[in-house]
C-alpha cells in the first residue's frame, strides 16, 4: 500500500475543500471498499480525508420525508425504527448485503459509491478500461458470468465496459424513488439516485457523476402506499456474503386487488440499478394475477444482450421478477 496523508476536518466544509483542492484526496468513512483498494493498489490516494465525526449519522423524519444520514452504519439503518415501519424493502435489501460485520462499518453513503466487484477490474494483470481507461476489457472474451446485460455496448472495446454495480441497497432505495443531498464547492443540492451513477458508454472509469469534493450528506425517502408492499428478492451462489447473481426490488400500491402504481429494479445486471418503467407501466391497472407478473417478468428482457458465460440471466430475470412480484402483492 502507498504511503498517505490523513487529516480529519472539523466541518463538512473543511472536510468539501480538503478533497476538492488535491487531485488525489479521498474521503474515508467504513473504509470496506477503499481500504481493499487500496491494499491492490488499484486506489492510491495520497491523502485520505477522516470523515466519521461529522454530524451526519441522523435517521429522522421531518415533513414526511425519511433522511438518512449518509454515515449512519448500514445496521442502525437496518433496525432503526422509522426505517423498519415504513421501508420494509430497503431492511430486506440491507440484510442481504454483505455481513453483519460489514454492515457494522459500512455507511449509507459509501454503500451507494462502492465499486464494482468484477474480477478483472480487481486483478491489475488483466486490461480493464475502468481501471486503465483504453486497455479493453478482458470480461468481453473472459468469464462473464457475473457481468452486464443491460444498456451494454461493445462496439468499441477500447471504451467498453460490462461491470454491474454491487450496491443491495441502492437497488431498494431507487425502487423507492430516493433522492440524495450532496455538498459541494457551491453548496449543497439535491439530485435523483438515478442520476448519480454515470454510463460506462463514454468514460468507463467514471462511476458516478459527481464533482470533485462532492460529499453525499444524506439520503432521502419520500412516503408512498406503495412502500408496504414490497419484496426485495435477491439470487446469489450462497445464501449469505454474496453479491447478486440478479436481485429484484419491487414495490406495488394495491387498491381493489388492482395495482395502481408499481416500481420494478433489478441489481446485478447492469452498471447502476436498473429501473424498468415500461414494465412498471405496463402493469398499471392489471388485476394481481401470476399470469401479468409472469408477463412483466419477460417485458423485462427488451434491450438486454448476453455473453458467453452469463445467458443464464435472461432466464434468471423473468423469475426473479414473478416471484417478487407475487410476493409482494401476497399471493404468495
Amino acid at each position: 500500500m502507498k504511503p498517505f496523508q490523513y487529516i480529519r476536518p472539523k466541518t463538512i466544509k473543511e472536510a468539501v475543500q480538503a478533497v476538492a483542492d488535491d487531485s488525489q484526496a479521498r474521503y474515508i468513512a467504513g473504509g470496506t471498499n477503499l481500504l481493499d483498494l487500496m491494499k491492490r493498489d488499484i486506489e492510491k490516494p495520497e491523502k485520505l480525508v477522516d470523515i466519521n465525526h461529522l454530524p451526519l449519522k441522523k435517521i429522522e423524519v421531518k415533513s414526511g420525508v425519511l433522511r438518512i444520514g449518509s454515515l449512519a452504519l448500514n445496521s442502525a439503518v437496518s433496525h432503526h425504527a422509522q426505517v423498519v415501519k415504513r421501508f420494509p424493502l430497503l431492511v430486506q435489501a440491507l440484510l442481504a448485503g454483505a455481513s453483519g460485520q460489514i454492515r457494522n462499518m459500512a455507511t449509507a453513503g459509501g454503500n451507494l459509491l462502492q465499486q464494482t466487484r468484477c474480477p478483472y477490474f480487481y486483478d491489475t494483470a488483466f486490461p480493464c478500461n475502468k481501471r486503465s481507461p483504453g486497455t479493453g476489457c478482458s470480461a468481453i472474451n473472459g468469464i462473464s458470468r457475473l457481468h452486464a446485460v443491460y444498456e451494454v455496448d461493445i462496439s468499441n472495446p477500447q471504451k467498453a465496459c460490462i461491470a454491474v454495480n454491487p450496491s443491495d441497497m441502492a437497488v431498494a432505495l431507487m425502487a423507492l424513488d430516493a433522492s440524495i443531498m450532496v455538498s459541494g464547492k457551491n453548496g449543497e443540492r439535491k439530485m435523483a439516485l438515478d442520476e448519480l451513477y454515470h454510463s460506462p458508454a463514454t468514460q468507463p472509469n467514471l462511476d458516478h457523476n459527481l464533482e470533485k469534493g462532492d460529499l453525499i450528506t444524506a439520503v432521502e425517502l419520500p412516503h408512498a402506499p406503495l412502500a408496504q408492499h414490497a419484496h426485495y428478492l435477491k439470487v446469489r451462489d450462497r445464501t449469505s456474503y454474496a453479491f447478486a447473481l440478479v436481485s429484484a426490488a419491487v414495490a406495488l400500491d394495491i387498491r381493489d386487488h388492482r395495482i395502481q402504481a408499481a416500481r420494478i429494479t433489478l441489481g446485478g445486471v447492469a452498471y447502476k440499478p436498473w429501473r424498468l418503467p415500461a414494465v412498471e407501466k405496463q402493469l398499471l391497472g392489471q388485476p394481481i394475477s401470476i399470469t401479468a407478473f409472469r408477463d412483466a417478468g419477460v417485458a423485462a428482457l427488451t434491450d438486454t444482450r448476453s455473453f458467453e458465460h452469463n445467458a443464464y440471466k435472461l432466464k434468471l430475470i423473468p423469475n426473479v421478477i414473478a416471484e417478487a412480484l407475487k410476493i409482494a402483492s401476497g399471493l404468495s
